[in-house]
């Protein structure tokens, strides 16, 4: 197989659930830093890319994959491995369910509120903090009698979700009445190849 780019930024949490994956199904890939700040992902270069100049983006061979969501489904079809990705139609749709509350509920709540306090980004503040403790309280709930969001086992499902609710401190979001969502923060963290970023 040919050696895997990713277009990276250390800080990003979309960035980071790319690399953690990789390293938990122990894939070596070569790592390109993006100046985001400086606009890099706005130059020509990253545009064909990526038209939508954003990171992160995966390039295998002639395959090229934007939005972490869609490289996490990459990566563990590539690798044959349905234990991160089941493809019976019921799982499959659960894990969906879940890629997309990582792209949408997640992204909007603690995402957007971390934006705002660590990076200084202009956005509706208080909308993003009312966003994040909605959907902490859903996986709250949702954890309580189960160890992993689909299944008895972690899935991408897992992966995709677990970065912006882990910092959720870096956006004012507190964790200390969320004891499920705790306790799976913790399980994620002690999976074989865990690797850590800025901020937690």
């Amino acid at each position: 197989m040919t050696k895997l780019k990713l277009y990276d930024l250390d800080v990003s949490g979309n960035c980071y659930k790319v690399r953690l994956f990789l390293s938990l199904l122990d894939i070596s890939y070569e790592q390109q830093s993006v100046d985001l700040m400086g606009g890099e992902q706005k130059s020509p270069e990253m545009l064909q890319q990526n038209p939508f100049g954003e990171i992160p983006v995966l390039v295998d061979g002639e395959n090229i994959i934007r939005d972490s969501q869609a490289i996490l489904v990459y990566l563990a079809v590539r690798e044959g491995r349905e234990d991160w990705l089941p493809l019976n139609a019921s799982n499959l749709a659960s894990v969906t369910e879940w890629l997309m509350v990582a792209e949408n509920e997640i992204a909007r709540g603690p995402g957007d509120a971390r934006l705002h306090d660590k990076f200084g980004i202009q956005i509706d503040v208080n909308s993003a903090r009312q966003n994040a403790e909605r959907v902490t309280k859903i996986i709250e709930t949702h954890l309580i009698n189960r160890d992993w969001l689909c299944g008895d086992a972690p899935t991408i499902a897992d992966i995709a979700c677990f970065p912006y609710i882990a910092l959720g401190h870096e956006g004012g979001l507190s964790l200390d009445a969320y004891p499920a969502v705790r306790s799976w923060i913790g399980r994620i963290k002690e999976l074989p190849n865990f690797i850590s970023m800025p901020g937690f």
